[in-house]
């Protein structure tokens, strides 16, 4: 029985989980010395987004040749729920980091909007959901901390001052920096960039809001300018965490109306309870709850920002060229955020044809987000989805998932110019299947790069699609009382449902339908070879074999011998031998060499790692492995009890099915592919042996 949680336990958890002095109260001499103490605390949005990601971790995959950035690789706040799968997803990420690291060295980019452009279900808005998370939780570390100011004891100066007002948070939640003079303010920035270890500097240009411009003259005024009087009896200084429902430096805007929208919605606009105590032109009659307001120090986010009308974008030219808004009837207001948009392609198109748009244009930074193009990536997100998920007792098969991934990615891939490579074989060296030294995976993706209208894997059938097929199949297994999902009830469900999918355009779906008979043959193909090895399968013989493959190889490029299994006697490398096995991979003699090296130095690589030889673990020699033990074991099969009816209890054929379990079928669904591929298996079989 788990253990009870009570009161006491939560508090106390909870309790940890609180930055400790969220609720303090501090001097602005205090500020000054934790600024000395750590200067980071005084860095700008793009600055603390940038270290925000490093903090974190990064890992770079020198075999895909990607940065992997761990909170959308690994996702370590949520136990991995929201891990991002594909090296074109990351590359994205990647680019996008790299945006807002060269904003906060202040190359350009700060000034820029983010702009995650990709086709509908490519997880942009995921992804930009997962960053927003991640910089509330960072908020709330000391590396990632930062302080605000809030007016205290107003009424006592201010005559006309509202006693509801008598303590007035920063309505911008400013760093507390921005209190001090221009010049005094830079001589303590000056002073943290001598103590700062960072690849970036420190830079506060902002003034303060019309607020706090007002407070802070009316109080200098008073105090006969005597400004740490001001800043010691009437300003505290308080922790500032990012909250998104609290609308606190971090704000998701999405267009509403969209025929009448307001720009308010991002500037702010007056206060009308505020405006019969202090009057229209009075900075305290103003309500700062727009979005760009709310939004400042932290993130900005806009939801299919290319929805909204023309005029109504020019708020975003001032925002991102000039941190600055313009409320209606206000002073300017500078602004600290990092600004990201999303959009889908056709809203792109739109905007980017509009010469009225030049100007906004030129103030965006493009990042492209595409789909997944490495199909057993594409099959991990399915997985995680099943995982995540309250599946019925329905056993997935193996290949249901990889199949329909494969489906997924070949609509999205561009065709290849060399004609020499098909669209599955390109595919297949995308997913790390096929060597460099067979098809050169760099020249596709150059090729593809300049033959795609945007860019490789911008169009084609979503994940969402695929998922939702895949759960469909899953309960439609279960209204029919099916133990098992295999890929043949996916590819059904695929076939009645793609012309009725209203994101999927008719001159498509004709295309669409000939590549999923190339994935039905495609698996086709696979299972087959499942069967092959249930038929045939032997681990001691496979390991056997794989040794004896081994030695011969190192033997051959040493120019060594080989001691002979029968007689002892050394005696030279069995080439015959070696092709019987490299044949089996189609590997041409005058690549075989390459072969022999790679194989070699994959098994010196894990002999410095401390890990023996296993041929189950180097997909390719295990699969040239298991179809030489094929050829050799295939004449003592009784086939006919592959296509025999009758013979669905005989002893052979429940030792394949058992076979087949352990190669992670179930039961049914090791029946179903027996019936499926063990007939083709058979017949051609006992062709070749009538020839």
């Amino acid at each position: 029985m788990a253990e009870r949680h009570t009161l006491e336990r939560l508090s106390e958890e909870y309790r940890t989980e609180v930055p400790d002095d969220l609720r303090a109260a501090r001097s602005f001499d205090w500020y000054l010395d934790a600024l000395y103490d750590d200067p980071r605390i005084a860095r700008n949005a793009h600055q603390r987004v940038a270290d925000m990601f490093d903090y974190y971790g990064t890992h770079y995959d020198e075999e895909r040749g990607v940065v992997e950035y761990a909170l959308a690789a690994e996702d370590p706040h949520h136990d991995g729920e929201n891990v991002f799968y594909g090296r074109e997803v990351h590359e994205a990420i990647h680019e996008f980091v790299n945006k807002v690291k060269s904003g906060a060295r202040g190359l350009g980019p700060e000034k820029r909007i983010k702009l995650l452009l990709g086709p509908v279900g490519s997880g942009k808005s995921h992804f930009d959901w997962l960053v927003r998370r991640y910089f509330e939780a960072y908020t709330r570390e000391d590396a990632g901390r930062m302080y605000t100011f809030r007016w205290v004891d107003l009424c006592s100066v201010i005559d006309d001052q509202d006693p509801d007002d008598d303590t007035v948070r920063s309505p911008m939640s400013q760093d507390p920096l921005v209190l001090l003079p221009k010049p005094q303010r830079q001589a303590v920035i000056d002073d943290l960039n001598e103590l700062l270890d960072a690849p970036y500097t420190l830079r506060n240009d902002q003034h303060p809001d019309p607020a706090s411009e007002f407070y802070l003259n009316e109080l200098l005024a008073h105090y006969d300018d005597d400004l740490e009087r001001v800043l010691d009896k009437h300003v505290e200084v308080v922790r500032l965490v990012a909250d998104e429902n609290r609308r606190e430096c971090i704000e998701t805007f999405e267009p509403k109306d969209k025929k009448n929208q307001d720009e308010t919605e991002l500037t702010g606009d007056v206060n009308y309870a505020k405006l019969a105590v202090y009057g229209e032109s009075d900075p305290r009659a103003f309500d700062y709850a727009g979005a760009f307001c709310n939004a400042n120090r932290g993130l900005f986010s806009g939801e299919e920002l290319l929805k909204l009308q023309r005029e109504f974008l020019y708020d975003f030219l001032h925002a991102s060229q000039e941190s600055t808004i313009k409320p209606k009837n206000n002073p300017r207001i500078d602004i600290d955020q990092v600004i990201v948009g999303r959009t889908n392609m056709p809203e792109y198109r739109e905007k980017t044809g509009d010469q009225k748009m030049e100007a906004f244009n030129d103030r965006t930074k493009r990042i492209d987000y595409p789909y997944v193009l490495e199909y057993e990536s594409e099959a991990n997100i399915y997985e995680k989805m099943l995982a995540n998920a309250d599946v019925p007792n329905v056993h997935v098969e193996p290949h249901a998932l990889e199949m329909a991934a494969l489906f997924g990615v070949l609509t999205r891939l561009e065709e290849p110019t060399d004609e020499t490579v098909n669209l599955l074989e390109k595919a297949k060296a995308y997913n790390g299947e096929l060597e460099d030294e067979e098809i050169d995976r760099r020249k596709l993706r150059e090729d593809a790069a300049e033959s795609a209208d945007v860019g490789e894997g911008m169009d084609g059938i979503s994940a969402r699609f695929v998922g939702d097929e895949i759960a469909e199949a899953i309960m439609d297994a279960t209204h029919r009382d099916r133990s098992h999902l295999s890929p043949l009830s996916v590819f059904d469900h695929f076939e009645a449902n793609l012309g009725g999918h209203g994101s999927i355009a008719a001159e498509d779906l004709g295309r669409y339908e000939r590549l999923l008979e190339t994935v039905r043959e495609e698996y086709r193909e696979r299972a087959i070879e499942d069967v092959r090895h249930a038929l045939a399968y032997d681990v001691d013989e496979l390991r056997r074999q794989g040794e004896k493959y081994m030695d011969h190889v190192m033997a051959y490029i040493d120019d060594d011998t080989v001691d002979d299994e029968l007689t002892g006697r050394e005696t030279e490398p069995d080439e015959t031998f070696l092709r019987a096995v490299e044949e089996q991979l189609d590997v041409p003699s005058d690549r075989k060499d390459d072969f022999r090296q790679e194989v070699s130095n994959w098994v010196s690589r894990r002999a410095r790692e401390g890990r023996g030889f296993d041929p189950q673990e180097n997909d390719r020699l295990r699969r040239a492995l298991e179809r030489k033990l094929w050829e050799d074991k295939k004449h003592n099969i009784n086939f006919s009890a592959l296509v025999s009816a009758t013979d669905l209890d005989d002893e052979d054929r429940s030792a394949w099915v058992d076979a087949l379990v352990d190669r992670g079928y179930s039961e049914d669904g090791a029946a179903e592919v027996l019936e499926y591929a063990g007939a083709a298996v058979a017949r051609s079989e006992i062709e070749d042996g009538g020839d």
